[in-house]
């Protein structure tokens, strides 16, 4: 029992002593973080702004989703609503080239569409969680220009023009700045 009474009253001694280095060197630890954080961007847009930023959005959304149904149907042949036309099927081997040619561009078509639709969704999204017009490379505001141009945009013109180059993958921060 002694020995245990010894190793107790040696560890506080040790810990006490321990404890004004690690107090000491907490300090600059927590101070760092907190003068390393980066600070929150504003979007650059009004209230009023982004309400007229989301109908657009909202308009374009609707447009897309016409456009795409009547790509589908045509696609697909649903759309074929000609009287004399009994069959789908072309009966001279160039009319099935075009066909198929006509066809695969129209799907070509739909696959932007889809992908411009996600983006637009994506954007309607950022506005509800108040991160609309901010990059999203490089958490700078989105010019009011090319918000007003492309209402979709996540990156600013200059991270964008680094992913058109291939200069940086999406998602990585500009190290230019």
């Amino acid at each position: 029992m002694a020995k245990k009474a010894r190793s107790k009253k040696a560890r506080p001694a040790k810990s006490k002593a321990g404890a004004k280095t690690a107090k000491t060197a907490a300090k600059p630890k927590a101070e760092k973080p907190e003068a390393e954080k980066p600070k929150k961007v504003k979007c650059p847009l009004t209230r009023a702004q982004l309400k007229v930023m989301q109908q657009a959005l909202l308009a374009k959304r609707k447009a897309i989703m016409g456009d795409m149904s009547g790509m589908e149907a045509e696609a697909l042949g649903t759309g074929h609503g000609a009287a004399g036309d009994l069959s789908n099927m072309p009966t001279h081997p160039a009319d099935i080239g075009t066909d198929n040619y006509e066809q695969e561009f129209t799907l070509g078509l739909l696959e932007s569409e889809r992908i411009l639709l996600m983006e637009i969704d994506e954007a309607l999204e950022r506005i509800e969680n108040n991160t609309y017009g901010i990059c999203l490379g490089t958490g700078n505001p989105i010019n009011k220009a090319r918000l007003e141009a492309r209402p979709w945009s996540k990156y600013c013109i200059e991270y964008a023009r680094l992913l058109e180059k291939g200069l940086i993958r999406p998602g990585e921060e500009n190290q230019a700045d």
